[in-house]
């Protein structure tokens, strides 16, 4: 099944591209790939090879320069490189979705300035919405940014930010109007340099798994932020505009869910038909045939609900609710199917030699990241009520 992801594809060239990138991590990244997540090390070589392939402009329109391929491809590509090492599509998740906010709620000058720089990429994005007192409830940020001449003095903390050291320009969700009401009505959102003077970067998290991309913290002190990179250019629209990326965000971590469960499958099926007890191989005992039915049927449903978010994201519609079910599924779905290939390995499944012992450490951020699978469930529940009226 590691290969047949491209056949669910609609477009054959997005089936060809989303075949060579799993032909890539096949020789570059699955060799390598727990040796660079024991050490927690960068992957500079492996970065540079999804650069090369024009990956960090999957979704720049090509007026900018880059490939302006479907979600639907994209949701592929992160599948594969998912089921190589999932940090790799956690390095490319920010870049891909600030890029998506600029392209569809930036000014024609923040187009022309940033776009062009994300292709090779010439610069990184990352984006910085949580804070210590605000995670799943993004409207209770406390960061100000408070208008003085031609610019914005923004003041606050941010933490978890995927890419923080690395990135060379950031989306910064503020409270520009800490007294309206609602509270997302005095939400904006900025998009703020690397070596803007009153910014900084701070601690990076030691974290249990999706080690290799940092995760860092952000602090901000009268940073002076120009008007112009005000995203828009009007205040009040911030929350919109990150909630509407989000959606490309919770398809990318579906798509992490699926390539990990992936690998971990494709993991169990191989040593269940190696591995003798009893005078057979395991695959033959009747309670290893269930477990692995029930995988490769969760994986299966991960995966077209997945490429379901995607294609309605790719139709311009609004897809909050197909992207929720896509990332509450699928990640779900992948710590349960990790934990069935680490039953089926038994002992050596728990060894470091293994790379099962990553693809359970790696698994529960995906739960978390990008809303929780109870805001998923939140999203899906009001989303609902909207579709059956009474």
């Amino acid at each position: 099944m590691a290969r047949d992801f491209a056949a669910d594809i609609q477009d054959p060239v997005a089936g060809q591209i989303i075949s060579n990138v799993g032909t890539w991590v096949d020789r570059e990244v699955v060799p390598v790939a727990s040796e660079y997540e024991h050490a927690d090390a960068f992957p500079e070589p492996l970065v540079q090879g999804m650069a090369d392939m024009g990956l960090f402009g999957i979704k720049v329109p090509e007026q900018y320069g880059g490939l302006d391929l479907s979600f639907e491809c994209y949701a592929g590509v992160c599948v594969e490189l998912s089921r190589g090492w999932m940090s790799l599509a956690g390095i490319i998740n920010t870049h891909v979705l600030v890029g998506y906010a600029i392209d569809q709620y930036g000014t024609e000058e923040q187009k022309n300035y940033f776009l062009p720089k994300l292709v090779e990429p010439e610069i990184r994005c990352a984006l910085s919405i949580t804070e210590p007192d605000a995670g799943s409830d993004a409207q209770a940020i406390k960061t100000q940014a408070r208008r003085d001449g031609d610019d914005y003095l923004l003041n606050g903390q941010k933490m978890w930010v995927t890419n923080g050291q690395r990135a060379g320009v950031y989306l910064v969700l503020t409270k520009t109007d800490p007294e309206a009401k609602p509270q997302h009505k005095g939400i904006s959102a900025f998009l703020v340099e690397a070596g803007t003077p009153g910014f900084s970067s701070g601690k990076q998290f030691d974290k249990l798994g999706y080690k290799g991309v940092e995760t860092t913290e952000l602090a901000f002190d009268d940073a002076r932020v120009p008007a112009t990179r005000l995203l828009g250019g009007a205040e009040g629209s911030g929350f919109q505009h990150v909630m509407s990326a989000l959606e490309v965000g919770r398809i990318n971590v579906a798509a992490r869910g699926v390539g990990v469960a992936q690998a971990a499958f494709d993991d169990a099926i191989r040593y269940a038909q190696q591995r003798v007890a009893f005078g057979k191989p395991i695959f033959e005992h009747q309670a290893q045939q269930i477990r692995l039915a029930e995988m490769a049927t969760k994986l299966r449903a991960a995966r077209l609900l997945t490429l379901d978010a995607a294609r309605k994201k790719d139709s311009g519609e609004r897809s909050d609710l197909d992207a929720g079910m896509a990332k509450l599924f699928s990640t779900e779905a992948c710590q349960e199917i990790v934990l069935e290939a680490l039953r089926i390995h038994g002992g050596v499944g728990y060894s470091k030699e293994l790379p099962l012992e990553r693809y359970y450490r790696d698994a529960p951020v995906m739960v978390i990241a990008e809303g929780t699978s109870d805001i998923q469930k939140i999203v899906i529940a009001r989303n609902l009520v909207r579709d059956y009226p009474v």
